[in-house]
């Protein structure tokens, strides 16, 4: 006896249906390209007003006398925690969203109510401390804004709770796609760190999203790797090398986390945002009236370091104010990124570490101190976030250095094992991992 055909009355209305959620996906990486290009927009403008000039923040804060560097800075910390006390009393008083959901947490609970109120001031405050000198990264506040518009987009449309939560992680991996010109790293963060595990659905959508937002930051800004660099090797020992890296940026990372938690719990005794952040940002203004390198995420002297080397005395000292200016900027609460303040540490103890041991090994061993930066990025990277594989694809695409593959994985897999072997929380949490139970 045949067996009757199957229904498939609803196959063409699913396939449209799909095909509108992949053509949803492509104005969401639309969305996020015009996020990060609006942003750094409005950071250069309050840049500009701050201090009167424009470009690098490290160039501007060079042309500043010491104690101006220090007064842009506490100003800065003051106004942008003043907006965060608003915002806090803003978003009480009226509907919008969870306040209390971050976009992260929002993709992982298949959520989309992000609050309206609370992303505005939060950005509004990330767009002050970033164009007043803060040490945080100007990125964190252009992944916001691309999932916030991506949430408000899903909600306006007729798709099923499953569907809207695809699109605002769209909106997230579009975001770190095209701020950090790494589109597949943009992939991997929202599927190894916001998920946990590759979600079938959510693959041709995220893509589609990520490729719009990474060509249109290309056709926009520029389409060059985020670090331009020369090719640097290592040499007869690479692998020996990197596993001590490994090693040593476990612990770093383990370090820096403990430090970044300590510092937000002592700043929380201060009673409302606006004398934190003043505080923060005073204490910050100070170090960079010593050294104007602490100034904003580290992006210009990582660009050194990868370029053309700076001597390891005077990186040292850049690097030991610049993690103390960014445990001061983050623990006080200024609003922004700590990925690209990871990347410089990781650089910069890379390339540190690269020359010392040129002073009594021979160079054969040692290697390009350019190659040890780039795994320090990686390996500093994955111990932070305790997402090896996207920390991996990250800096492989943002420097393009591909050859560099191997040791890199070496490292990173190394660091990861040891920042959670000693019990480190990472920047974000990450959902892959398990307690002593098994119960992720």
């Amino acid at each position: 006896m045949a067996r009757p055909a199957p229904d498939c009355s609803l196959e063409p209305a699913a396939r449209t249906l799909r095909l509108w959620l992949w053509l949803c996906a492509a104005v969401v990486g639309a969305l996020a390209a015009g996020a990060t290009v609006g942003l750094r927009w409005l950071t250069q403008v309050v840049e500009w007003l701050a201090t009167g000039g424009s470009g690098g923040l490290v160039e501007v804060a060079r042309s500043l006398a010491p104690w101006h560097r220090a007064m842009v800075v506490a100003g800065g910390g003051l106004v942008a925690g003043l907006l965060l006390d608003a915002g806090h009393a803003w978003a009480r008083r009226g509907p919008g969203g969870d306040r209390h959901l971050d976009y992260i947490d929002a993709a992982r609970q298949g959520r989309v109510d992000l609050n309206d109120r609370t992303t505005f001031t939060r950005t509004a405050s990330a767009v002050v401390s970033v164009g007043t000198g803060a040490s945080i990264g100007r990125e964190g506040p252009m992944v916001q804004m691309a999932a916030w518009l991506a949430a408000r987009l899903a909600q306006l449309l007729p798709f099923t709770p499953p569907e809207r939560s695809i699109l605002l992680i769209c909106g997230a991996a579009a975001g770190i796609g095209s701020t950090y010109h790494a589109p597949v790293a943009g992939v991997v963060f929202v599927l190894e760190l916001a998920l946990g595990f590759f979600a079938r659905r959510t693959v041709a959508p995220v893509l589609i999203a990520v490729s719009t937002a990474s060509g249109l930051i290309h056709w926009l800004l520029d389409p060059a790797p985020l670090y331009v660099m020369p090719v640097a090797h290592l040499h007869s020992a690479s692998l020996g090398v990197a596993l001590l890296a490994g090693v040593f940026f476990g612990l770093a990372g383990w370090g820096l986390l403990a430090l970044l938690k300590h510092c937000r719990l002592l700043f929380a005794r201060v009673p409302t945002y606006a004398l934190r952040l003043g505080l923060g940002g005073l204490l910050v203004g100070l170090l960079s009236a010593a050294m104007p390198e602490v100034w904003g995420n580290g992006y210009s002297v990582v660009s050194r370091v990868l370029q053309e080397g700076i001597a390891w005395q005077t990186l040292a000292m850049i690097l030991l104010l610049k993690v103390l200016a960014t445990a001061l900027s983050s623990g006080s609460g200024a609003v922004g990124g700590a990925f690209t303040p990871s990347l410089f540490v990781g650089a910069a103890a890379g390339c540190v570490l690269a020359q010392l041991a040129m002073l009594w090994l021979p160079a054969a061993l040692v290697g390009d101190p350019r190659a040890m930066a780039v795994i320090g990025m990686a390996a500093m990277l994955a111990a932070m976030t305790h997402a090896p594989v996207m920390a991996i694809v990250m800096v492989l695409e943002m420097t393009n250095q591909f050859h560099l593959a191997i040791p890199v994985m070496l490292a990173s897999g190394m660091a990861y094992a040891v920042s959670t072997g000693f019990g480190a929380h990472p920047l974000y949490g990450n959902p892959i991992e398990v307690d002593e139970s098994g119960k992720t």
